[in-house]
């Protein structure tokens, strides 16, 4: 028998958006750990807000909808607000009623700002790393550095002692011109540096993010963001690796993988200091060759290194095509810092929920 297209709306739903979210949603799982992470930065919340006043966004609610945004790829908050709209799962996983009205971009975006800085995104992702605690290593670790494309236009790109633009942006012409970041710089992110990650390549304006992985299942265990320059990467290693990664009581040392642009002897000898062994990748085209010798390749464990680090940049490649990382939208190096660290905790939790279920499983 054939059904009746029927065009009469329903005036009442008497099933919730709990029950209409099937039990093995991926979302799930992460909403639980979310929740928990959440739960112990209440108090933290609580300090950042007034007594008086009109009633903000909850924070909870607002981080929740901003990882809807990394996971599913919004690429902004005016689509973010549009799909909390009809989208029941995403109502569901930040936690509003079916009848509840959304929020306006525009607030949305000015509570996020107010929010989401770096000191909180750390709070977010040390606590992550709390939960992940029993698929983490503390013996192998790799580091690595990712060009981070920054929001300012390249006509932004001023001299520093030049006379004040005139026009609009879309009329500067500056062919022929030679520029640095000694002489220029963006009128619009000042931070941001004309930077280019390999020989050829296009110079743009860029920061530089960094993270420092563990080993033995790819989860990311420091991260930070620097101006882009030659040296950044490995200095930032140096750093990540003084503040997170412990010598071992034991006769077993620590590892530390990386590719060709780490293989320096200033590092490698920093980090034996450190009492870490290097397992960065050889670069014998190096002026003076490279610093690595046998001592360290003749072991089994300097080519699972050179295996392992690879994950790191599976890291990187979600946090830029689905964490809306390619090209930050963002000015600054404490909001773009902030919001990078806020993405690689969201790429651990993505992780955290397969390693749970496949150990269940």
């Amino acid at each position: 028998m054939r059904g009746d297209d029927s065009k009469q709306e329903a005036m009442f739903s008497y099933v919730s958006p709990e029950r209409r979210v099937p039990q093995d949603h991926p979302l799930r799982s992460v909403r639980e750990m979310v929740d928990t992470i959440l739960k112990e930065m209440s108090p933290q919340f609580a300090r950042l807000y007034s007594e008086r006043g009109r009633p903000s966004i909850a924070p909870e609610r607002l981080l929740r909808a901003l990882l809807l945004q990394i996971f599913y790829s919004v690429r902004s908050e005016r689509l973010l607000m549009e799909q909390l709209d009809y989208n029941l799962l995403f109502r569901w996983f930040v936690g509003m009623e079916m009848d509840e009205a959304v929020w306006n971009h525009a607030v949305f975006s000015k509570n996020r700002e107010r929010l989401l800085n770096e000191e909180i995104a750390q709070a977010f992702f040390q606590r992550v790393l709390g939960q992940a605690q029993p698929y983490l290593s503390d013996e192998h670790f790799t580091v690595d550095g990712t060009l981070l494309e920054a929001w300012a236009s390249q006509k932004s790109f001023r001299p520093k002692d030049g006379e004040p633009p005139t026009g609009t942006p879309r009329e500067a012409d500056f062919h022929g011109q030679r520029r640095s970041n000694e002489t220029h710089q963006s009128t619009s992110d000042p931070d941001a540096r004309l930077y280019k990650k390999s020989t050829g390549s296009e110079a743009k304006l860029s920061y530089l993010g960094h993270g420092l992985m563990e080993n033995r299942n790819g989860l990311l265990v420091r991260t930070m963001v620097t101006q882009a320059d030659g040296t950044a990467e490995r200095e930032a290693a140096l750093l990540m690796a003084w503040k997170t990664v412990s010598p071992l009581p034991d006769t077993r040392r620590v590892t530390l993988a990386g590719d060709k642009n780490y293989d320096t002897r200033e590092l490698v000898a920093a980090l034996r200091e450190m009492k870490i062994t290097p397992h960065v990748a050889r670069n014998d085209k190096r002026l003076g060759g490279s610093a690595i010798d046998t001592r360290t390749t003749r072991h089994s464990g300097y080519a699972v290194s050179q295996r392992k680090r690879k994950l790191v940049e599976q890291a990187f490649g979600w946090m830029k095509t689905i964490g809306l990382l390619r090209k930050v939208k963002l000015r600054g190096i404490e909001k773009v810092s902030g919001w990078f660290t806020f993405v690689g905790a969201a790429y651990n939790l993505i992780r955290l929920r397969k390693l749970r279920t496949a150990a269940a499983a």
